[in-house]
């Protein structure tokens, strides 16, 4: 766990070893003085964008949307609860990412932490693990799209992308993948609807709502195929890592 919170939070080194600056008055490159009370605004601002870039740079995306769509398939309302989603997402986020988590402490954290090497050396080196596990999973298509939105004639090649257009382009991709698997996972539940519903119309119930109906069959059938463990495991493996 403690590896997870240091790559996390290697996006505030920066801010963290101006904290750590004595004396507390520290003069910037352009000669202008900053207070302890600006370093800590500084690193609170920083804390409170990294639900932000986990969510941009992450699997977390894809992850929460297909749980979501799930939910809505089986037409249980707020069964899981919002809390029991994002944990479940947040938890399957950390397991995929792992290799990329290992690789970003071993080269980035670790060396830094025993002051190998500099805070931007650092930096860089975190950061190639996180955009390599973005272009895997993102579309050529998409990456075309926002560097032609900003007039990007200079790429040559993955290496020349800059990291605004990765993180433009994967986050559209995961929208995108995340639907299209959503879209899979509500077929057979909105087969179920249909047939539920067709059975109460020939019967003449039609003062009784076919959701009613249907949900047993839906969770009944969502059970007996262990459909967790297939949802779960299929969102596990469309990730490139």
């Amino acid at each position: 766990m403690s590896r997870t919170v240091f790559a996390l939070t290697l996006f505030l080194l920066p801010a963290l070893s101006f904290a750590q600056v004595e004396p507390v008055t520290v003069t910037g490159p352009t000669g202008e003085s900053f207070s302890l009370s600006l370093q800590i605004l500084v690193l609170m601002t920083l804390l409170t964008l990294l639900p932000a870039a986990i969510l941009s740079t992450t699997a977390f995306v894809r992850i929460i949307i297909v749980l979501s769509i799930l939910r809505q398939a089986l037409g249980t309302a707020q069964t899981p609860p919002n809390q029991v989603l994002l944990g479940i997402a947040l938890f399957l986020t950390f397991f995929i990412m792992t290799p990329v988590i290992d690789s970003v402490y071993a080269d980035a954290v670790k060396p830094y932490m025993n002051d190998e090497i500099s805070t931007e050396v650092a930096f860089t080196r975190a950061v190639a693990p996180l955009r390599g596990f973005m272009l895997d999973q993102t579309r050529e298509s998409d990456l075309e799209l926002f560097a032609n939105i900003g007039q990007r004639t200079d790429i040559t090649s993955v290496d020349d992308i800059p990291l605004s257009i990765v993180v433009s382009g994967f986050m559209v991709s995961e929208l995108k993948t995340a639907f299209q698997i959503g879209f899979l996972i509500f077929i057979p539940f909105l087969v179920i609807d249909l047939v539920v519903s067709s059975v109460l119309m020939s019967m003449g119930m039609m003062m009784l709502s076919p959701m009613l109906i249907s949900l047993p069959f839906k969770i009944m059938l969502f059970v007996l195929v262990d459909g967790w463990a297939l949802v779960l495991g299929t969102l596990a493996s469309s990730f490139y890592t």
